[in-house]
C-alpha cells in the first residue's frame, strides 16, 4: 500500500483532510516536522472528524529521521511538485511507494526534490494569456487525493463502501 508523506505541513485543515483520506483508504500518513501547528490543533481535529482512530499516523522529528525510517522499509520516494518532469497519470505506481508532498507555501526544497526517485506533476489547465498565468498548484489535500486514488486504482486496491472485495476493474495501461 502506498504511503503519504507531508513535508512540514503548515495548514491544520489541510492535514486533517489528508488524514481523513488516509483513514478512508487505510493508507499510512507520515508527517515530517516541524509542523506549522500543534498536533492537537482544533482545526486539525475538526477536519479529520472522528476518523483519527483509523489513521495510521507516524511523526518524524526531521527529514533525516524520515529518511532513516524509509530506508528501513524500502520503496521509492515519489515527489509531487509543480516542477515535476512527468505526469502522475503516466506513472506506474508500486505498492511500496512513498508519495511525498511539500509545504503549502513553497512546496518541496530543491535538495529534497533532487533526492527523490521521481518527481511527478498534476496536469492542470493554464490560461494562455500572460496577464493570467493560471493556477500554480492545487490545495494540498486535493493533490493528495488525486494522486493517492490513482495509485490505489492502478493496484486495484479500491473497494466500494460496504463491499469486502475490490471493484474488479482492471487498471487501464
Amino acid at each position: 500500500m502506498p504511503r503519504i508523506v507531508l513535508y512540514q505541513p503548515q495548514i491544520p485543515p489541510n492535514t486533517g483532510n489528508v488524514a481523513r483520506t488516509c483513514a478512508a483508504t487505510d493508507t499510512e500518513l507520515h508527517l515530517v516536522e516541524p509542523l506549522g501547528f500543534q498536533i492537537d490543533d482544533r482545526q486539525l481535529k475538526r477536519a479529520g472528524l472522528d476518523y483519527w482512530p483509523l489513521v495510521s499516523l507516524v511523526r518524524h522529528g526531521s527529514w533525516d529521521a524520515f529518511l532513516n525510517h524509509r530506508s528501513s522499509r524500502g520503496g521509492r520516494l515519489i515527489a509531487l511538485s509543480s516542477h515535476g518532469s512527468a505526469s502522475y497519470c503516466d506513472w506506474l505506481f508500486s505498492p511500496e511507494d512513498w508519495l511525498l508532498f511539500g509545504r503549502e507555501s513553497d512546496g518541496l526544497p530543491a535538495a529534497i526534490l533532487s533526492g527523490a526517485d521521481a518527481t511527478l506533476a498534476i496536469s492542470m489547465a493554464r490560461a494562455a494569456r500572460a496577464a493570467q498565468p493560471g493556477v500554480r498548484s492545487l490545495n494540498l489535500s486535493v493533490a493528495v487525493g488525486v494522486v493517492l486514488f490513482e495509485a490505489l486504482r492502478q493496484q486495484d486496491l479500491l473497494t466500494l463502501p460496504g463491499s469486502p472485495t475490490s471493484t474488479g476493474i482492471t487498471p487501464a495501461r
